[in-house]
């Protein structure tokens, strides 16, 4: 049995011509010499390279289709019919006390300066993929209105049309950038934060410099990699000129577009984009903690690391060197991930499975407590959307995980709430939209409550915040009920206990206990008394 079907996608606009497929290939069991398409393969073979990627690139995002073994629904979460743990000092556990709307769902993290959320999500990081760049202002201000982190992702100054470098190659001036960061300040309320990622092209231009003097950012990411893909960062380029640009900013591009047969294969039309790519990192222990120093130097009061689906090999190394150097937040992204844009067979075929890299994590988090280290707060990555997920990765990863990093799910509503906006300036509105209503008053449940704390400034605030923020608030309502039935009624009180495991196999690679022995000591014990 093939764990995905290979070879034909719609994310790469593919399919098979056969409904006979072979399971191990993808290609039709009945190959036909004459096809007019469209599997993979034959795409391949005369736009070879463009295959690799999901598109059209700057209008979708992609996750990964491959069906492991083990996921998070291989987990039920454990109800009570007794007990509050979590209610405030002095109160009562009762019916009239013990109401879910009271659940307490903020969260935090960090070493010793603490960055409080009002739910226990923030966004993966919005980098130089077009998807970001063009919603920018509905994500930035989503975030901010909701009370998350928001992280800027990776390679926004080096790709910025207006970037302006100083006589030895650094940011001097990056509009980009500053817009990024001025829209989520603008809306801040208190909780969440902006913070910048970076990776070796961001760290050799001098990002960090110039986001720590211009913008006063308490924070700064080191991005080791991702869930989606074992290699840099990478978008697509539509010109000649912006490829050479961005080649001479010392990005690789490919195909090279400095080499005259691909300069003239472009201008005749069979190559219509190009691709910029990041470098590989390359991370030793003595390396990483001397950019910790510098990064503190700097002035930067908090630093976190984002690591993605390597070996458990890599994963040591981050609960190692992190610990070592009291970063505030380590984000853990499992495979297959979500992208802007990655290779698509590599999405689906490299790297440890989200279950499996977070039962790795706690199983490294113990190892380090016991030996009497501190392990840096963990947030989990790699596929999540709703809150019955995110209580499952804070139940299995008690007491270390304090949130989960959710990348296209917290996209959709920014993009969902911008068309809307469209659609309503075009008079337009599908009858998915309309048939709750023809303004944005009657189509969106959260909009008196926001106008009620913003005034007539909603009238002003990007449509895709308001959806952003409306998500929110079915997720903090949602996770409260879950809490409220495991009779948790904070975040710190959900422990392992709280869920149980469907499967043997599960429980085996997890160490949650199988349903049929969760919690069978106490059952025996009310038997036989």
């Amino acid at each position: 049995m093939n764990l995905r079907t290979p070879n034909a996608s719609a994310a790469t606009g593919t399919s098979n011509r056969s409904r006979s497929v072979v399971p191990s290939s993808g290609i039709c069991a009945d190959c036909l010499d004459g096809c007019k398409g469209n599997c993979e393969t034959w795409l391949a073979s005369f736009r070879g390279r463009e295959v690799l990627y999901p598109g059209p690139f700057g209008e979708i995002t992609a996750g990964a289709d491959k069906d492991y073994p083990i996921d998070y629904s291989h987990l039920s979460i454990q109800g009570y019919a007794v007990g509050a743990d979590g209610l405030p000092a002095g109160v009562e556990a009762n019916p009239d006390n013990a109401l879910f709307p009271k659940v307490d769902t903020q969260t935090e993290y960090g070493w010793s300066k603490k960055v409080k959320m009002q739910v226990p999500i923030f966004t993966g990081a919005l980098g130089s993929t077009e998807i970001a760049r063009k919603n920018w202002e509905h994500f930035a201000a989503g975030a901010a209105i909701s009370g998350i982190t928001l992280v800027c992702g990776e390679n926004v100054c080096g790709i910025d049309p207006g970037l302006v470098l100083n006589n030895k190659g650094k940011v001097q001036l990056s509009p980009e950038m500053d817009r990024r960061i001025n829209t989520y300040k603008k809306y801040y309320c208190g909780y969440g934060e902006i913070l910048v990622q970076m990776n070796v092209e961001d760290t050799r231009l001098g990002v960090a410099e110039y986001v720590s003097s211009k913008h006063n950012l308490d924070t700064i990411e080191l991005k080791w990699g991702q869930g989606a893909k074992c290699i840099g960062g990478e978008i697509k380029v539509k010109s000649l000129e912006r490829a050479l640009e961005l080649q001479r900013r010392g990005y690789v591009v490919s195909p090279d577009p400095s080499l005259p047969e691909n300069q003239a294969a472009f201008k005749s039309g069979a190559i219509k984009e190009f691709e910029r790519h990041s470098r590989l990192g390359f991370v030793t222990q003595d390396g990483f903690m001397a950019e910790i120093d510098r990064l503190r130097d700097l002035g930067f009061k908090r630093i976190t690391l984002k690591t993605g689906a390597y070996s458990m090999v890599e994963l040591a190394m981050a609960f190692r060197y992190g610990a070592e150097a009291k970063l505030d937040l380590l984000t853990i992204d499992g495979a297959p991930g979500g992208t802007g844009m990655s290779p698509w067979p590599m999405m689906n075929e490299w790297g440890i499975p989200t279950f499996y890299l977070q039962s790795l994590a706690n199983e490294f988090a113990q190892k380090l407590t016991k030996r009497g280290m501190r392990v840096p707060d963990l947030a989990m990555a790699g596929g999540f959307s709703t809150e019955d997920g995110v209580f499952k990765v804070l139940a299995m990863g008690a007491p270390y995980f304090k949130a989960v990093c959710m990348g296209r799910a917290l996209m959709i509503p920014g993009m969902v709430g911008k068309n809307i906006q469209e659609w309503l300036a075009k008079g337009d509105l599908p009858r998915t939209v309309s048939k709750y209503g023809s303004t944005p008053e009657e189509i969106f449940i959260s909009y008196e409550e926001l106008k009620a704390k913003y005034g007539n400034d909603i009238k002003n605030m990007p449509m895709g915040a308001i959806a952003l923020y409306t998500y929110s608030q079915k997720f903090k309502t949602g996770l409260q009920q879950i809490m409220a039935g495991s009779r948790n009624f904070r975040l710190g009180t959900i422990s392992r206990e709280d869920i149980m495991a469907l499967t043997e196999e599960s429980s085996k690679v997890s160490g949650i206990p199988y349903v049929m022995n969760a919690r069978r000591a106490e059952a025996e014990k009310i038997l036989e008394a």
